[in-house]
Formats: structure tokens, C-alpha cells, sequence
């Protein structure tokens, strides 16, 4: 879904805070992935919890998938480049996504969920984002959307920067999804080698890249492939400007931060301890395959 454009430009860029290089694990299964944001980062980069990367042609490394296993409190973003995964939930809800598809769930008050590949050859990448719910909607009814790529939202501007809005909006072209309260914003940006892209932020947003193909410079910091850059804060800029060295690929995102105490243990995202214990309590109770939740989502 291609779409005019309203070319914008910032006068002063963010710079570079620090660069970061994850962390490789095995999770799921055993599914071999880049812990891009990790934990430690939670409360320098809210409302994003965490950013994974994967990628491999090697069956081994993926084919065990994500079986059952339980959410509450935050959201997930599974972005695929290439490959088909399956989701199903506890909620009622089921879907696949493949190459340039997105899977928005809202986990809401908990669901039980999998996602296993739909493949046994071949290439599989992508990327999934936990972004944080607030407080107030942390119990909220589950919900889940499959984007195919052909409704992401795209545009070309003359430079050539190719641009997949995920969330957000970016020169006049709205995102598949849109949230009031963090106002994310995701971008999958494809450069040619030299080329500048510019990005309006706001400035109380949170904001980094993350380079999958290629390299960029953003205020004459060198960004490397597999390298996520934090933005700084500063105060005096009104976005971000990135250019291409090589050809490039690379992923923008940022978000109004919630500002509020994060408590989390494993895939449960609170705001107290105590909440956590109850989140904990309710999965061995059974309480996250409340057939009612499909109704009201």
C-alpha cells in the first residue's frame, strides 16, 4: 500500500547516546535470537520493553518454535522479513504472518499463546517488540491483529529511502497501528548507499535504530549492521537525520514514555511485585484461558 508523501526535514538531528550490541540466547524451544533491548534498558528506552532479533536459513535454529506459554501486561509486535509463523491464543484468536506481515497482540490480562514456524526450510528473520501497556489497561481484554504486507503502509521519497510505517506516522503517512497513550512509532527504513532519511521525534519520546543491513552515520557517530543506536534526549533537536553508508536497512522506533514502575518477571509486566505474584498465581489457576476474553477483545 504505497502512499503520497508530505516530505518533512529536521533542522537538528539527535545524536548517538551508545551504541548497543545484545545479547545471543536461546528462547522458546530453543530458538537462537539477538536480545537486542534487554531488561537492564527497560527503564532508559520506555514504554519498549524489548527488542529481539532473529535470523537464520538453518532449520535447527528455528524450527522448535515458541510453544504455549503465558502474557500479561504489555504488548508484542512480531515483524517478519522472511518466513511464516503461526499465532493461536487462549483468547480465541489464531493467524500466520509471513514475509513483511506484522502480528500486533495485546496481552492484556493474560493469554496463553504460541507461535510456531510454518516452515521446515529455508530462511526465517524477523524481529518481535514488547512494548508496555499502562496501568490502567494492563487488565484490559486481549487483542490481536494480523497485518499482511500488503497493508503496511509505504512510500518512496526522491531520495530513494523506501519506507514501511509499522506504527506511527512519517512524512503525512499513518501506520498500520496507532496507541494514544505510548505513541509508538516503527519504521523499517531501506536506503540506498549515501542517501539521508529525516524523522521527525518528539522531543519527550524515546528513541534508537536498529542497523540489520548496511551501516549509517547519524550526527558523525558511525552506526555498524547488527549494532542498535540509543538517540540522546537532547532537548534542542526536533528528530533525527540518518545517512546511508553502504546500502542500508534498519528499524526506527520510539515512544512516548510511560514514566511509571515496571515490574517484571519473565513474560509477566507489572507495575508492583505484588501484581506480579498475582499474575503468577492466575496462569496456574487457569485464569488466562477465560473463554470470555475472545468475546470482549
Amino acid at each position: 500500500m504505497t502512499q503520497q508523501v508530505q516530505t518533512q526535514t529536521v533542522a537538528t538531528s539527535r545524536g548517538v547516546e551508545r551504541l548497543v550490541g545484545g545479547q545471543f540466547v536461546m528462547d522458546g524451544a530453543g530458538v537462537k535470537i539477538n536480545r537486542v533491548l534487554t531488561q537492564p534498558l527497560q527503564r532508559r528506552l520506555d514504554p519498549f520493553l524489548m527488542l529481539d532479533a532473529f535470523g537464520s536459513d538453518k532449520a535447527g535454529d528455528y524450527i522448535a518454535g515458541f510453544p504455549e506459554h503465558p502474557h500479561r501486561g504489555f504488548e508484542t509486535v512480531t515483524y517478519m522479513l522472511e518466513g511464516r509463523m503461526r499465532h493461536r491464543d487462549s483468547a480465541g484468536h489464531e493467524g500466520s504472518i509471513s514475509s513483511g506481515g506484522v502480528q500486533w497482540m495485546t496481552a492484556g490480562r493474560g493469554v496463553v499463546h504460541s507461535e510456531m514456524p510454518e516452515q521446515d526450510e529455508g530462511l526465517m528473520e524477523g524481529f518481535q517488540l514488547w512494548l508496555n501497556l499502562p496501568a490502567k489497561d494492563k487488565m484490559r481484554a486481549p487483542w490481536y491483529r494480523d497485518i499482511p504486507a500488503a497493508d503496511v503502509p509505504r512510500f518512496t521519497l526522491d531520495t530513494g529511502a523506501a519506507v514501511q510505517v509499522i506504527a506511527g506516522s512519517s512524512h503525512g503517512v499513518d501506520g498500520a497501528v496507532r496507541r494514544d497513550v505510548t505513541e509508538p512509532l516503527y519504521l523499517d527504513i531501506d536506503l540506498p548507499a549515501g542517501a539521508t532519511f529525516d524523522q521527525p521525534l518528539p522531543a519527550g519520546h524515546n528513541a534508537f535504530l536498529y542497523v540489520f543491513r548496511g551501516d549509517v552515520v547519524v550526527e558523525g557517530k558511525a552506526v555498524p549492521q547488527a549494532r542498535m543506536a540509543i538517540l540522546d534526549n537532547a532537548q534542542a533537536a526536533d528528530g533525527v537525520r540518518i545517512k546511508a553508508g553502504a546500502a542500508t536497512r534498519l528499524l526506527l522506533i520510539a515512544g512516548r514514555p510511560l514514566n511509571e514502575p515496571i515490574a517484571q518477571y519473565g513474560p509477566f509486566v507489572m507495575n508492583t511485585q505484588a501484581e506480579v505474584f498475582q499474575a503468577v498465581e492466575d496462569f496456574r489457576n487457569g485464569k488466562f484461558t477465560d473463554s470470555t476474553a475472545a468475546a470482549e477483545a
